[in-house]
């Protein structure tokens, strides 16, 4: 019985599903198409959400700050310095040519023959009375351009005996200097003979690596004190801008420079290890937050773009040209002159005033190239810092304190001769392009309005 219940129970579970397929179906309506209506189609207006940005407006309303009496003197004092140039060159070979045609330079050479059998010591000598005789002889016109001229501009803060004091300084550094150097490079011409030009601007490119090693340590700190900045907002930017840029500075140094002029000015200064970022009080004193890290900018720029490095093989290149002038130039003129000055050949150190006055006529003529080599590093520099630092008005508001001894607006080949930097208004193109190409950038946007 069980298994007849179990039997009956799947037929029912079989049966039921076969007994609702019987049943009448419900009558199944065809498909309908959905009812459409026309779509409208229109264009939307397009928002140019760009902030408008002229740059060479920009350029043009931050010349216009500068104007006047102010544009006026600061033409004046810059485009003055081009005479001073010629000037200067004019003064050195009239004292060269005193020292050799009065045979000056001969008698301090037998002088220092008698005193001594050692060619080095004779060198030492002479270098001892040569070094303070055209120090004098060139007084006067360093008086003016350093002291007089500075105050009638206004960019002098110091008094004469102030003045005399670093003037003080540089002569015992360049007497230090010169009691070095020449003893050596009279050696070399003496063992080089005729190549002695390769060897002396070999020993004088070395003389220059030197120099940038230990001036931020051992020189500029003769001629200023030199301090930590205080611990504030601003350090720490300047310090993590140098992390930032993978430059070696622990700290960064305040320099009274005000105690001179009013100048505005920063470095990062070194070379093999002995980098040190230094900051102008004046910058300090008449710049904005901003403005200051717009200039540290530029500065690092030269450190991590490898300037000193470059600089030195450029300076070196120009150190080479200019001894193979000197050689040249020093042979000839012994051929036409030297039975007078009694100066037979070159190892004779009575011709060193000769070798100084075509040592400065080369730097006259060179001066288009020194000047090329400098202006370039500078305007890469201002790139890097526009990059680094994103302050593009700030920079153009630094360059134009820069006014008060620079000409804003050279013609184009009166920049590219006498400007170891680059014009006002390059630089101040240069930013507004930046800040045109970056007008979109979030922390640009704000500033469309400016200047």
């Amino acid at each position: 019985m069980a298994f007849i219940r179990l039997v009956a129970i799947f037929l029912l579970f079989v049966a039921a599903p076969a007994l609702a397929q019987t049943e009448t179906p419900e009558p199944q309506l065809p498909p309908r198409a959905a009812p459409t209506r026309p779509v409208e189609v229109g264009q939307l207006p397009t928002m140019d959400t760009t902030p408008s940005f002229d740059a060479e407006q920009a350029t043009e309303r931050y010349l216009a700050r500068v104007n006047g009496v102010a544009r006026a003197r600061s033409d004046a004092y810059f485009e003055g310095g081009y005479w001073l140039k010629l000037a200067d060159l004019i003064y050195a070979l009239a004292v060269a040519a005193a020292l050799l045609w009065s045979q000056a330079s001969l008698r301090i050479q037998d002088w220092a023959e008698a005193r001594t059998h050692s060619r080095t010591g004779q060198v030492v000598l002479y270098a001892a009375c040569y070094v303070p005789i055209v120090t004098l002889a060139t007084l006067p016109l360093t008086v003016y351009e350093g002291y007089f001229r500075e105050h009638a501009y206004g960019l002098s803060n110091q008094n004469f005996l102030q003045w005399l004091g670093d003037f003080g300084i540089d002569f015992v550094v360049s007497f230090v200097a010169a009691m070095i150097f020449l003893p050596l490079l009279y050696a070399a011409i003496r063992r080089a003979r005729e190549t002695w030009w390769i060897w002396g601007a070999g020993l004088a490119i070395a003389f220059n690596i030197v120099g940038a090693v230990i001036w931020p340590v051992f020189i500029a700190p003769l001629y200023n004190h030199y301090s930590p900045l205080p611990d504030g907002p601003l350090k720490a930017q300047i310090l993590s801008l140098a992390r930032a840029n993978d430059v070696p500075a622990a700290n960064v140094y305040l320099v009274d420079a005000s105690r001179q002029s009013n100048r505005v000015s920063a470095n990062v200064s070194g070379f093999l290890g002995t980098a040190r970022i230094s900051l102008n009080d004046n910058l300090l004193k008449q710049g904005t937050p901003d403005e200051v890290l717009a200039v540290m900018g530029h500065e690092m720029g030269h450190y991590v773009m490898g300037h000193v490095t470059r600089d030195i093989l450029m300076e070196g290149l120009v150190i080479i040209l200019g001894f193979g002038f000197a050689n040249w130039g020093y042979l000839l003129a012994l051929e036409v002159f030297g039975g007078v000055w009694q100066v037979r050949k070159i190892g004779e150190v009575a011709g060193l005033p000769l070798l100084s006055a075509l040592a400065s006529l080369f730097l006259f003529l060179a001066t288009p190239l020194t000047n090329s080599i400098t202006r370039t590093a500078e305007y890469q520099a201002d790139l890097f810092g526009l990059d680094a630092v994103r302050k593009p008005d700030a920079f153009a508001s630094t360059i134009l304190k820069l006014s008060t001894y620079r000409k804003l607006e050279p013609g184009a080949w009166e920049e590219a001769i006498f400007y170891d930097h680059p014009s006002g208004r390059t630089r101040i193109e240069a930013a507004m392009r930046w800040k045109k190409e970056h007008i979109t950038d979030a922390d640009i946007r704000d500033t469309a309005k400016l200047p």
